[in-house]
């Protein structure tokens, strides 16, 4: 077989050798690896049909077309691979412990708590750290993740026992998931009244893929119809055999909201910590851990929430959590309380850092700010590329069922904005997760956390893509921009009503909403008959104003009798008019319907379209 040829010079044909490139390669990347000229490629890639610029990120099937044409095979290198291969050219080893056994010093178990949506997850955690957290929630779920640390007695010794506070809805199941992947111990909360649910058998299987012992709480023992030994029952099936039954899973009966038996759920994630793992890590090395949380605040900067796995973490280190990084100005724990360090499984609020890291990216300490800024920038590159190879056109959520009956737009292309990154990336995940067919894809351009800013409003004009701000307004004038260049922007306080607008306009069923709004009341002080028009009321406006062709409703004695009516007559003395204002007397024909009585109440609405916030 003859090499390709472009413009009469022979390019370097493979034998099937393997071309390693990062997602969101370019042709200029591919080219370095085969020592070829980037505008060859170019013009191979124009041959196939393809408009390519040499730096463009471009997509894995691009790659893929041009790897056949040369024959070559390409391998596109995941995520975690190429940040593993990133930190060892700087010679740093990630998830490792250093040192030898002796440098190994016994940790607190890190806890996550799953479970059906409604069996009690937040009161449980609420019961756990006597603050009350389900006041402010909007929704009624845990809208934010936290982390923080509780201390309990077992065989006459303190133990402390760290909990990652993960929202429970099923629309949280990759921050569910993520939480099992950092965590020790799973505790299961089953409802005795409710038993085994949808949900309770999702995060069942979370907790299992993680690897990570269950100790199931079985909550609301205080409710009529509870049952815990139908539950254990239940839990049979999916192979959690309580102690009792001859199994090794510890099963504890409580209520949250009375506080029952919370002590001796506590001691038995003690007790399985103690007899399943081997909770240790050197706390004498660089500190190393995730990033739980992380959010903007006015006052502070990038605030992020960090559970340190090993090491020690210092106020004046040097840290990169995923593409962020900087000095840790200051240190809180999860009282408020400054602190100057923290040790494995010990979490901690971090303030410093250049911008908001992701929830569940890694932090590592490392010697030197130029280092820091060197892994964060190459982290922020990939990211970058691998955003820049999904791009493609806009559409609103109105119109997209018939752009997509066209043909012109085959997905959706999403830019997420919220106030904290765990609610952001949970949003993303779920939304990646409808399933709508395969005539459409949903690709999530970029997400952030903070306000909806001009350059969000631009990369969205650039790709066609719609605009989601979870918790967060447009800034400045990213408002104004949006409206004059036609950027679909959707504003959401709870998750579950964004994924649903999403999936019903992939699925062409998004319509408009409507609220009823009062325009007036008027009441009945006489009744006039008419051969011709029927009942006549005579009426003084008690309230706002009474219009022309709009609706009605009828109340006698506070209660409603007549529904959908319609105000098709009203005049004023003896001229008809379009509306009569308060503290006005008029007549109202109300059509067909002549049930009225004096002492009555005509109350007048309107219906409009509400706007989505």
């Amino acid at each position: 077989m003859q090499a390709p040829s472009v413009g009469g010079v022979m390019l370097p044909r493979g034998n099937g050798e393997t071309v390693r490139l990062s997602r969101g390669a370019s042709l200029t990347d591919f080219a370095e690896k085969i020592n070829a000229n980037p505008a060859s490629l170019v013009a191979v890639m124009m041959n196939l049909g393809e408009m390519v610029t040499a730096t463009q990120s471009v997509s894995d099937e691009t790659l893929q077309l041009l790897a056949d044409e040369m024959n070559y095979t390409v391998q596109i290198v995941s995520p975690e691979e190429e940040d593993r291969e990133l930190l060892e050219s700087f010679d740093i080893e990630f998830g490792e412990d250093e040192g030898d056994e002796e440098d190994l010093m016994v940790r607190p178990p890190v806890v996550t708590v799953m479970g059906h949506v409604d069996h009690g997850k937040t009161r449980l955690l609420d019961a756990i750290r006597k603050t009350n957290v389900i006041a402010g929630e909007a929704g009624g779920i845990t809208q934010h993740i936290g982390a923080y640390q509780v201390a309990t007695e077992v065989n006459d010794e303190e133990r402390k026992i760290t909990f990652i506070d993960t929202p429970g809805h099923e629309a949280f199941t990759a921050m569910r998931a993520r939480g099992a992947r950092s965590t020790d111990i799973a505790i299961l909360v089953v409802a005795a009244n409710d038993g085994v649910m949808p949900q309770t058998v999702e995060a069942l299987n979370h907790a299992k893929a993680a690897d990570v012992p269950i100790v199931v709480a079985v909550n609301k023992i205080d409710v009529e119809g509870a049952d815990p030994t139908k539950v254990r029952g239940q839990l049979t099936e999916y192979g959690l055999v309580a102690e009792e039954y001859g199994g090794d899973t510890m099963f504890v009966d409580i209520s949250a909201k009375q506080g029952l038996h919370i002590d001796s759920l506590l001691e038995a994630v003690v007790l399985t910590a103690d007899a399943s793992l081997d909770l240790r890590a050197n706390p004498n090395q660089d500190a190393q851990g995730i990033a739980i949380e992380s959010r903007l605040d006015r006052g502070r900067g990038a605030v992020s929430t960090v559970l340190v796995q090993r090491g020690t973490l210092r106020v004046g280190d040097t840290m990169v959590v995923g593409d962020a990084y900087g000095r840790v100005r200051a240190m809180h724990d999860d009282n408020g309380n400054s602190v100057a360090e923290a040790g494995p499984s010990t979490p901690v609020q971090v303030l410093g850092l250049t911008n908001v890291p992701g929830a569940g990216d890694n932090f590592l300490v490392v010697d030197e700010d130029r280092t820091a800024r060197q892994i964060a920038e190459k982290r922020a590159a990939r990211e970058r590329n691998a955003a820049f190879a999904k791009r493609t056109r806009r559409v609103s959520l109105e119109d997209l069922d018939k752009v997509l009956k066209a043909g012109e737009v085959q997905q959706l292309n999403l830019i997420i904005k919220g106030d904290a990154s765990g609610s952001v990336e949970a949003l993303e995940s779920s939304l990646l997760q409808l399933d709508v067919g395969e005539e459409v894809d949903i690709r999530v351009l970029h997400r952030g956390v903070g306000a909806v800013t001009e350059s969000d409003i631009d990369l969205a004009m650039g790709s066609d893509a719609i605009v989601i701000g979870f918790n967060v307004r447009a800034a400045g004038r990213a408002q104004q921009m949006a409206e004059r260049e036609g950027v679909d922007v959707r504003y959401y306080s709870v998750i579950y009503q964004a994924i649903e607008e999403i999936e019903a306009a992939l699925k062409g069923m998004l319509k408009p909403e409507f609220e009823e709004v009062e325009l007036g009341t008027a009441e009945i002080r006489e009744v006039f008959k008419s051969s011709k028009l029927g009942n006549i009321a005579g009426v003084l406006i008690r309230s706002g104003e009474v219009r022309r062709n709009t609706k009605a409703r009828l109340l006698r004695d506070g209660k409603v009798v007549a529904e959908n009516l319609n105000i098709e007559g009203l005049r004023r003395f003896k001229d008809d008019v379009t509306e009569i204002r308060e503290g006005f007397e008029g007549g109202i024909n109300l059509g067909n319907f002549n049930d009225i009585k004096v002492d009555d109440v005509i109350a007048t609405y309107e219906m409009r379209e509400k706007p989505r916030v």
